[in-house]
C-alpha cells in the first residue's frame, strides 16, 4: 500500500488521498461500532434508540456511561461494550496515523540516504 524504503516520496496528493482513505475506513469502523452499541442498549437494556445513541457514542467516546442500567444483562453489556470500544479506539488510531507516521519516517529516511531524491 505504501512505497518502500529504496522508492521515491509519495506526491501530496497520492498521500491526501491515503489520509481520505484512513478517514473514510475510520468512519466505516466507527459507525458499525456505534450500530452494535445502539442494537445492544436498546435491546438489552430496554432504552429507546437515542438514548441508546447518546450511551453508545459516550461509551465509544470514553466519556462513561449517562444512563444507570438496571439489569445484570444491561450491565454485561455495557462492561463488555466499553471494553470493545477500548480496542476499537486503539485501531482507529493505528488506522489514522499510519500514513501519517509513514511519511514522517520515509522521509527521514530518505534524508539520510543520497540516492533518492525527494518530491517533498
Amino acid at each position: 500500500m505504501f512505497e518502500r524504503k529504496n522508492e521515491r516520496l509519495a506526491p501530496r496528493s497520492v498521500f491526501f488521498i491515503r489520509l481520505l482513505t484512513s478517514g473514510a475506513i475510520t468512519g466505516f469502523l466507527i459507525a458499525i461500532t456505534l450500530s452494535i452499541g445502539i442494537i445492544g442498549y436498546h435491546w438489552i437494556a430496554g432504552f429507546d434508540y437515542v438514548d441508546s445513541l447518546l450511551e453508545a457514542s459516550m461509551i465509544l467516546a470514553g466519556m462513561g456511561p449517562v444512563n444507570s442500567l438496571h439489569t445484570i444483562g444491561a450491565k454485561i453489556f455495557a462492561s463488555l461494550y466499553a471494553l470493545f470500544s477500548g480496542l476499537v479506539f486503539i485501531v482507529i488510531m493505528g488506522i489514522i496515523l499510519a500514513p501519517v507516521t509513514h511519511r514522517i519516517l520515509h522521509k527521514f529516511h530518505l534524508e539520510n540516504s543520497p540516492k533518492i531524491p525527494t518530491d517533498s
